[in-house]
């Protein structure tokens, strides 16, 4: 889930603040003893996260996967008020990366043939997108995943934003449910960014209508879809699709935010029914299990080659180091190092997963914080071995 602000001008995951949402996301306590460091060590990764907790994000959850075997590790921690630290194994509100899973979904109906990803929008949800510049005759569903359908993003709507990003808005709605078609409404009633295909802008609302073309071509919701082709596969059993649930599964930390006011009262918003981010950034999951699944897909094990070469085709950002599959980004590091993955915040919470392109490198971490913090330093200092 995200707010649109030409995410991410940072080099990890391109679009790292396109997860942010108000001041954090949707976007000093005590360091956590280490496990013991492992091959070539994690010491720059180690001192990155320490930074990341001075500078004000309650804790860290992380975990990596490289030849030498699996790094755990946490600093700060995960409950502000009885200093129970974070466990590398939290479960925790992933955001946008909901989109790598909801992409991997369409491409495995595509490659049963069951839908083209060159099909219109409309052809599956005839009259939805319309008005305002809005034309899903003319839009497809490739360019809803690799966001150039230029289809307005609805978490940009002003009131929107007053009712869920801010303090009285979201205690006074952080239960109430919201439809994927109300949320298209919103999204229409704005005036198109561009013309389909001929440019590139971060969009939740092109996710919403790819959750809801996955329902009108399975007769099933995007979630069930997901839990079948995806998590029961992977053995992903710290991974959920909460629909409606306002609770974070165990084990996991409290999540933090400040809203718009960096400075601010620091708020408990741990509760969340998430259908506000719907197919565009529900998903619960870990470290660990975003992990293996970054890994796998990379490696040819959830979608056929020809489907993950699609995921992998990029398009221009804006970001000079970042580029944008199909729910999928492309970064390269300061090292030269390129990495694939996602980034995802909402309330109270930061995450990024990523691996090389061959999958034996993994990082996947969470602050549960979402107004301080730089998710890029983290990813530069694992597979770089700096903290630029």
């Amino acid at each position: 889930m995200s707010v649109d602000k030409r995410p991410g001008r940072k080099r990890l995951v391109g679009m790292a603040a396109a997860i942010a949402v108000a001041a954090g996301a949707f976007a000093a306590p005590a360091v956590a003893a280490a496990p013991a460091e492992r091959g070539g060590g994690h010491q720059a990764t180690r001192a990155a996260m320490n930074a990341a907790v001075k500078d004000g994000v309650p804790g860290v959850a992380l975990q990596a996967k490289d030849r030498h075997g699996v790094w755990k590790a946490t600093a700060g921690v995960g409950n502000l008020r009885t200093k129970q630290p974070r466990s590398a194994h939290d479960n925790f509100r992933a955001g946008s990366i909901t989109k790598t899973f909801i992409a991997t979904v369409l491409l495995q109906l595509e490659a049963e043939g069951r839908v083209s990803l060159d099909d219109t929008v409309d052809k599956w949800l005839p009259g939805v997108v319309s008005g305002n510049g809005h034309d899903g005759r003319k839009i497809t569903l490739r360019q809803l995943l690799n966001h150039t359908s230029g289809i307005f993003n609805y978490t940009e709507d002003k009131q929107l934003q007053s009712e869920i990003f801010l303090p009285e808005g979201f205690f006074k709605n952080r239960y109430r449910t919201w439809t994927p078609d109300e949320i298209v409404k919103i999204a229409m009633g704005h005036q198109s960014a561009f013309a389909p295909g001929t440019d590139w802008g971060y969009s939740n609302t092109n996710y919403t209508l790819a959750g809801m073309v996955i329902e009108k071509v399975t007769g099933n919701s995007y979630g069930d879809e997901v839990r079948r082709r995806v998590i029961e596969p992977l053995g992903l059993h710290g991974t959920y699709m909460p629909g409606t649930s306002v609770k974070v599964p165990q084990r996991s930390s409290r999540a933090y935010s400040k809203f718009v006011e960096p400075t601010g009262r620091v708020y408990d918003v741990t509760e969340l029914n998430p259908t506000v981010a719907n197919a565009a950034g529900e998903i619960i999951s870990n470290a660990g299990d975003l992990n293996r699944f970054y890994s796998a897909l990379l490696r040819g094990k959830v979608v056929p080659a020809e489907q993950l070469a699609e995921m992998k085709t990029t398009v221009a950002t804006g970001v000079p180091d970042g580029r944008y599959g199909l729910g999928l980004m492309e970064n390269e590091l300061s090292c030269g190092v390129k990495v694939w993955g996602h980034s995802g915040g909402i309330h109270g919470s930061n995450s990024v997963a990523v691996t090389t392109a061959d999958g034996k490198h993994s990082l996947a971490f969470n602050f549960n914080g979402d107004w301080s913090g730089n998710l890029m330093k983290i990813g530069e200092a694992e597979f770089c071995g700096t903290e630029k």
